[in-house]
């Protein structure tokens, strides 16, 4: 699928944002909705039916978690890419459980924003599930043998830091909060602290720079993500 088979609904009150999101978006070959509220939204979903919406959280009257939790509840699959602002975190978290597929936070560099829709629209249409091999940088994991590596070199891992690396590989360039690692990894809400003692060790293990990780970046306040395949 090119750019131009991808129609993207932007749900935002504001216009500025939406010219910005239209010409920006535009250029990259996308083609553009827009609603500035939820009614209008909810109505172009029906007839214009987007490939991925991008949602601002402030929306007038029913507001943008309201709205995410309504298309889910209604079984809606289609990528949500959050707009937000860079001081909501708990809005931002609260979003990604309800089912957002990642977030921008404003302002935003449309780079950005490109990047984090072609992740969500890759994982949406990929055909097959994981690919058995990973690669991006020097790091590769093999989700048959188990095994992964640097630079060609083995690095054991213990199961805990394994299991998290490998729910990692399998949302790559995705956002990942604390609750559904926590759940995912030990299956139920544990304390994060548990969480960010196995990040930092599978860290020292992976990264040339654990303090400045080049492969789990932290979104601070919400979760990890691991860099995409190259």
């Amino acid at each position: 699928m090119t750019n131009l088979d991808v129609r993207i609904l932007v749900v935002d009150d504001e216009p500025p944002i939406r010219k910005l999101l239209r010409v920006g978006l535009g250029s990259q070959g996308y083609a553009i909705s827009e609603a500035p509220n939820a009614k209008m939204a909810i109505e172009l979903m029906e007839t214009e039916k987007p490939d991925l919406i991008l949602l601002d959280l402030g929306l007038p009257g029913m507001g943008g978690h309201e709205l995410l939790r309504k298309w889910r509840d209604d079984g809606l699959d289609v990528p949500v890419v959050i707009l937000s602002s860079r001081t909501d975190e708990a809005g931002i978290v609260s979003a990604l459980e309800l089912g957002a597929d990642d977030y921008v936070t404003k302002p935003f560099g449309m780079n950005e924003l490109v990047a984090r829709i072609r992740v969500a629209l890759r994982h949406k249409f990929q055909q097959q599930g994981e690919k058995p091999v990973f690669h991006t940088g020097d790091l590769t994991v093999d989700l048959v043998k188990r095994i992964v590596t640097i630079e060609g070199r083995e690095i054991k891992l213990s199961p805990k830091e394994y299991d998290i690396l490998r729910i990692l590989v399998q949302h790559a360039g995705k956002v990942l909060t604390h609750q559904f690692l926590l759940k995912q990894v030990w299956g139920d809400s544990t304390d994060v602290q548990y969480l960010r003692v196995y990040v930092r060790q599978l860290r020292q293990k992976i990264e040339k720079t654990p303090d400045q990780p080049r492969y789990i970046t932290t979104e601070t306040g919400v979760g990890y993500r691991l860099r995409e395949v190259d």
